[in-house]
């Protein structure tokens, strides 16, 4: 396993700005073959293997990733009469373009990450491993886009975090408009 992931070179970010794109994106064992490509390289086999889906499905999956420009053929090796293309992501970070897409298109909703985290952290909050907490403050757009981009900094940190322990961590975090009560102004 590589210390300092993964062991390919890829761009920091991309912006997602076709709706083809984004609905690529938006799969939940695309967003797993993604998550599990920022180790290292691997065959779709190997993908395979670690989702435990059959070969033909990720596969499709890959494809589908690739056809959009999230995933490339970083290096490839002969296996007896077989030339094997290991995938790589193209860039660390994908993000949905906040400006509209060149082609006027409109593009789809990404996948709700909180629902995700909820579904995954279960059994941590079960077995009393859960790290958590939400917090709500009355700020400006501009100051959560600030915070939002101190927040992404985050993102990339624990993105290049080495890979060497056997425990995988999820890191959940966002920032949204609620209808959170508020103290009437004082008078």
């Amino acid at each position: 396993m590589a210390d300092n992931p993964p062991d390919y070179e890829l761009a920091d970010r991309m912006a997602l700005s076709t709706a083809a794109e984004v609905r690529a994106i938006g799969h939940p064992l695309r967003t797993t073959i993604l998550q599990l490509l920022h180790e290292r390289a691997a065959t779709v086999t190997e993908l395979a293997a670690a989702v435990e889906r059959p070969k033909s499905t990720v596969a499709h999956h890959v494809d589908v990733l690739t056809r959009n420009g999230l995933l490339q053929v970083v290096r490839t090796r002969k296996v007896r009469a077989i030339e094997e293309r290991f995938y790589g992501r193209t860039a660390r970070m994908f993000y949905v373009a906040a400006e509209p897409s060149p082609a006027g298109e409109e593009l789809p909703l990404d996948f709700n990450d909180f629902e995700v985290a909820a579904r995954e952290s279960t059994k941590a909050f079960e077995q009393g491993k859960l790290w958590g907490f939400i917090r709500h403050a009355r700020i400006s757009e501009d100051q959560a886009s600030q915070f939002w981009d101190r927040i992404a900094g985050l993102v990339d940190e624990f993105d290049q975090m080495p890979r060497s322990a056997e425990t995988v961590y999820g890191f959940a975090i966002g920032i949204y408009p609620t209808d959170h009560p508020t103290l009437p102004t004082s008078k």
